[in-house]
């Protein structure tokens, strides 16, 4: 039997809507979200309940790489940890999915860095922008 599919949205702050990150994943089974800047990993207990619920077989969909991790680092550290339990991880934005069978893949590793290393620049180069 198929797991489910699990999805996780994340908006910076309470004012800002999910409509388009929700249209986004489409038909999932359970939601988890964060209203709140996605700095630190562990002031967020939308994704922290994600990580927690899901299960073998089941895949975690969220609209963006940016909207899961704001580092390399934790995105690859999520997406390591996921596939280890044998969850696979879809990002709808990039087109992108991260099975268990292909975690030791080096393609979809290199993909996922350089994507993940790209948006890092991106939130670097807005923040320098802002001040």
């Amino acid at each position: 039997m198929p797991g489910q599919i699990v999805g996780y949205a994340r908006v910076s702050s309470t004012s800002q809507n999910l409509a388009r990150q929700l249209e986004a994943l489409g038909a999932i089974d359970e939601l988890f979200t964060d209203h709140q800047s996605g700095t630190s990993r562990a002031d967020r207990a939308g994704l922290a309940g994600a990580l927690r619920y899901v299960r073998r077989g089941d895949a975690l969909r969220v609209a963006s790489m940016d909207r899961l991790a704001r580092s390399l680092i934790d995105l690859e550290q999520i997406v390591s940890d996921l596939t280890a339990r044998k969850v696979s991880v879809e990002f709808v934005k990039e087109r992108l999915t991260f099975t268990p069978d292909a975690a030791a893949d080096p393609f979809a590793t290199f993909q996922r860095q350089l994507i993940g290393a790209v948006a890092e620049l991106e939130r670097s180069l807005t923040r320098e922008r802002q001040r």
